[in-house]
């Protein structure tokens, strides 16, 4: 496999390394269940789900949303844009795994003090059982820790990689054709040119402004 060749598995290794991030990160990442040993569960308060103490991250679910930009924006640009939104899907994806490893200790303690606020202080019993996700928080490390490796991939591939021709691009003022003269314009030629914002009584080679 060529360079160039990896364009098209990178991109996608890259936007479904993504997807699963966004898709990961806006799913609660812990589970509280009531405290093991001696506690009596009919001494515990009435109505508590303890669902409603999973927590999720914010940050993770946002930084997400930047990588995948990052990967979209990539893929539509070419040269240093290309590389620079590769840097950035970097940057993105390394934030986000930093974010779901420190999860690992700020939202179990955010969790464990949102039971014991809910429970209180309840003879035998100790503080309720917190662990993390088996399913979303261990699929965002596995999905941070390969966005980071297929995004530096990107920055080292991209100037290899193929891109779009320049006639995708959107018409610059320079690049227009000189409109033909007022006679031999058709009445849809001439809605066009007031369309585009241009004087269709002025012809191509008339610079002189307004008469006063």
């Amino acid at each position: 496999m060529t360079k160039r060749s990896t364009f098209g598995p990178v991109v996608l290794l890259g936007l479904a390394t993504a997807g699963l991030a966004a898709v990961a990160g806006n799913k609660t990442w812990t589970e509280a269940h009531r405290p093991t040993g001696s506690c009596n569960p009919a001494d515990l308060p009435a109505g508590i789900v303890w669902s409603d103490f999973a927590q999720r991250s914010p940050l993770a679910g946002a930084v997400a949303l930047v990588l995948l930009a990052a990967w979209g924006v990539l893929l539509v640009t070419r040269g240093k844009v290309r590389r620079a939104m590769a840097g950035v899907a970097v940057l993105a994806a390394a934030g986000y795994l930093a974010t779901a490893i420190e999860a690992a200790w700020s939202l179990r303690d955010l969790t464990e003090r949102k039971a014991a606020e809910r429970i209180g202080h309840v003879a035998g019993c100790g503080e309720a059982r917190v662990w993390m996700s088996d399913t979303w928080w261990h699929a965002a490390l596995v999905a941070g820790a390969v966005a980071v490796i297929v995004a530096a991939f990107a920055v080292v591939l991209t100037p290899h990689w193929p891109e779009m021709g320049s006639r995708y691009d959107a018409p610059s003022a320079g690049d227009s054709a000189p409109a033909a003269p007022l006679a031999e314009q058709s009445s849809m030629d001439l809605w066009k040119s007031l369309d585009a914002g241009h004087d269709p009584t002025i012809g191509p080679d008339d610079t002189s402004g307004p008469s006063a």
